[in-house]
């Protein structure tokens, strides 16, 4: 597993919550059942004061999920730039303090944005879209007896989906083992967090594969590309427009994943059948 923090510079908060409540619940006989129920709660970004986005948020690793978000939505080019990250649950805020106080330029790219099909109504802002075509992904090959091994060892992760159900499951993955497994209420979170967590740690992307069990759409696309991973698995489907936009930034995209079969969305000749 990822812990170590390579960026020394880059003062962060360990405000990190249990994922599950306790309570109460009766069964269909009427019985008295001691339940878990994943946390929910909002988390709203701010930068040098200014409000961002409020996320729904288990709360887990709010600090990498901040980071992960400013870096997917293109609002922050370099991790360099921001000094802290401090996150109060008392009043719901991150609050992030970047080297340069300035926030004229993250107001220009917070103009346009999109409504999207994440959990809760994502939003994309027009800085991430304009960035997603200065290149293409690397054709990295994969064999599919590696696909199934890392199948198998990812049924060990989900613990708060089988303590509690309600949440999403994301993995950082190479070829052997899964580096980083994250959930979260939307899938877009846990993503967001595993890409705070390749920021803070210098990992490279093409030695990644990503893993997730929710469905692969355009923006789930997008923030791979933003990672620069080039393999995303899914154990759920995929929407068109995900297809297409995994075609044009070379995204290799298999998805319907089980432990034995998958289907193979783009670029099958990086599939190596032994």
């Amino acid at each position: 597993m990822i812990k170590k923090n390579k960026n020394k510079k880059l003062k962060l908060s360990n405000s990190g919550l249990s994922p599950t409540n306790s309570i109460t619940t009766y069964n269909h006989l009427n019985e008295k059942i001691n339940s878990k129920v994943a946390g929910e709660l909002p988390l709203t970004i701010k930068i040098n004061g200014k409000e961002i986005i409020t996320l729904m948020t288990l709360g887990t690793r709010p600090e990498e999920l901040t980071l992960g978000y400013l870096r997917n939505q293109g609002l922050v080019d370099d991790i360099q730039e921001i000094a802290s990250v401090n996150v109060k649950w008392d009043i719901g805020i991150s609050d992030v303090v970047t080297m340069d106080k300035d926030t004229q330029d993250i107001s220009k790219k917070l103009k346009n944005k999109i409504i999207t099909t994440g959990c809760g109504q994502g939003t994309i802002f027009g800085g991430a879209l304009e960035k997603l075509y200065n290149n293409t992904l690397p054709d990295i090959k994969i064999k599919r007896s590696k696909i199934f091994n890392l199948l198998a060892k990812i049924t060990k992760f989900n613990d708060i989906y089988k303590e509690a159900g309600a949440v999403h499951g994301c993995a950082l993955c190479d070829t052997d083992d899964v580096l980083e497994f994250v959930e979260d209420v939307g899938r877009h979170n846990a993503a967001d967090t595993l890409s705070g967590i390749m920021w803070l740690n210098d990992l490279i992307g093409k030695n990644i594969i990503f893993y997730t069990t929710g469905r692969l759409t355009s923006e789930i696309i997008m923030k791979v590309k933003r990672m620069e991973i080039p393999i995303i698995i899914s154990r759920s489907g995929v929407t068109n427009m995900g297809i297409e936009l995994a075609k044009d930034l070379n995204v290799t995209m298999i998805a319907r994943s089980k432990q034995r079969s998958f289907l193979i969305y783009n670029n099958k000749n990086n599939i190596i059948f032994d």
